[in-house]
């Protein structure tokens, strides 16, 4: 029988592996670790006498509490759903104005507006709405067909240039492209369009005169005689600093020479009257109720 070898520092014994000259201690397993191990076991035993746990065919063992997380889920959803009915049917049987002059109501606007706003409009406005190139900034209170609820709802549902029935058509002619102004037009009207915006700027420009008289016979039937812009044809104001393609000289050549077709998809049929509304009034929101 071999006799125990023991290092001779700590004094433990070895398991008689060597390698290098160096001889691996036996050392045992701490308490605290198989205090855990037994701890988990026993946890664990307890937990499948307790709860649902084995899985018997069609059914599963239920378990000496009869505890149904499946049950409990249900209840949850039933009792939201409940909740939700009371505030959604009050939404939906006000106009805008009476869902707005209600501070709570607003509240629950504010705050499933947001998740849906998110879910669904985020990718192209950005989660806080300002949009980004060639996509609108709705915190702007700038707005091409109408700033109010009622408008927004309507071009949620229908969209713009989108494949509904009923939607919102929108273009810009290529007046470059197409050959409708020569180049020298073009960057005349563009510095027109500027200075409208950015008068100090642009003070001085020769072109500006020339841009004027070009705007006026070619420009002024869609973006009004004052460049204002028209809601009925969803043509953007072009006095303000808000640009959805951009407002430096480039941008706003680009966008008269080869013109621009916005899309927004339209959301009947893909979100419920109710989110609809909710939305309408949370995208007003963001744009101060302006």
């Amino acid at each position: 029988m071999a006799l125990e070898k023991h290092d001779p520092v700590t004094g433990q014994t070895t398991t008689g592996h060597e390698w290098n000259g160096i001889e691996e201690l036996d050392t045992p397993i701490p308490r605290v670790a198989l205090f855990f191990l037994v701890t988990t076991a026993l946890f664990a035993l307890g937990y499948w006498i307790l709860m649902p746990a084995w899985p018997l065919g069609v059914t599963y063992t239920r378990g000496l509490l009869g505890f149904d997380q499946r049950e409990v889920v249900t209840r949850q959803v039933e009792t939201a759903a409940a909740e939700r009915a009371g505030w959604a049917d009050r939404v939906m049987a006000l106009d805008y104005a009476g869902v707005q002059a209600d501070p709570e109501l607003m509240r629950i606007v504010g705050e499933t507006g947001h998740a849906l706003f998110g879910d669904n409009c985020a990718v192209c406005h950005g989660t806080d709405g300002r949009g980004s190139r060639g996509f609108p900034d709705l915190t702007a209170g700038a707005w091409l067909w109408g700033g109010e609820p009622e408008t927004i709802h309507e071009t949620i549902r229908v969209g713009i240039n989108s494949g509904h029935d009923e939607t919102r058509m929108s273009q810009m002619m290529a007046f470059g492209r197409d050959g409708v102004l020569e180049r020298e037009q073009v960057r005349a009207v563009a510095a027109y369009v500027r200075s409208l915006s950015q008068p100090e700027a642009l003070a001085g420009d020769a072109r500006i005169e020339e841009g004027r008289q070009i705007f006026a016979e070619n420009c002024a039937s869609c973006h009004g005689e004052d460049a204002t812009g028209m809601v009925e044809t969803g043509a953007p104001n072009l006095t303000d600093d808000v640009w959805i393609y951009g407002g430096d000289a480039q941008s706003v050549y680009a966008s008269i020479h080869g013109g621009r077709q916005g899309h927004m998809p339209h959301w009947e049929g893909r979100l419920k009257p109710l989110d609809l509304k909710i939305l309408a009034l949370y995208v007003h929101g963001l744009g101060g109720g302006r």
